[in-house]
């Protein structure tokens, strides 16, 4: 009886743990999310200086894969001051409110040839709508190198309010680039 009992239990601990993707672990040293954007016709760039992603990767089991991301809303930076306190206003990210805007995945698919799409869940603001995030993928080893450009429609999530609520002064597109240089945990 005690050895169907181990059995079971091994058997048990197999599937758990084939269920879960390997972990990886974000080099913050190497990696950004950063977005493109214009006001008044002047193109800039920004970041986000604190986020975290939780990752559970593996390419041959897209199916236990999933990946969480939290950025720290207030973190913006755009080398502007006064746009950065204009971001984190109520008309933008309303960071004294909402401290952090969420990706969630819901799944991952191959698209070929290294290149994959994570559709999952954007929360911004309070207000969750469906993002598709393509990306690029390069696994060596241990290590993994991730690169995404994608145009998200910021209205879709009622994102810029006031004067900012339309196009005339910021364009509704705006360019977001994730640059992700991760290590398989040990």
């Amino acid at each position: 009886m005690r050895a169907v009992i181990a059995i079971a239990a091994l058997a048990a601990a197999g599937s758990a743990a084939a269920q879960e993707a390997p972990r990886w672990v974000v080099d913050p040293a190497h990696s950004t999310l950063a977005f493109e954007s214009s006001a008044e016709g002047a193109a800039f760039e920004g970041r986000f200086d604190h986020w975290t992603a939780d990752i559970h990767f593996d390419p041959k089991a897209l199916a236990n894969s999933k990946v969480t991301v939290e950025v720290d809303t207030g973190s913006v930076m755009t080398g502007d001051s006064g746009r950065d306190q204009t971001a984190q206003s109520g008309d933008w990210f309303f960071s004294s409110m909402f401290p952090k805007a969420v990706f969630v995945s819901r799944s991952i698919k191959d698209l070929g040839g290294g290149k994959y799409e994570a559709d999952g869940d954007l929360t911004l603001r309070d207000k969750t709508e469906p993002l598709a995030l393509p990306f690029t993928l390069t696994i060596k080893g241990d290590e993994a190198d991730m690169h995404s450009e994608v145009d998200v429609d910021r209205s879709v999530w009622s994102f810029g309010s006031g004067e900012y609520g339309g196009a005339d002064i910021v364009p509704l597109k705006v360019g977001l680039k994730v640059d992700v240089v991760a290590h398989l945990a040990k």
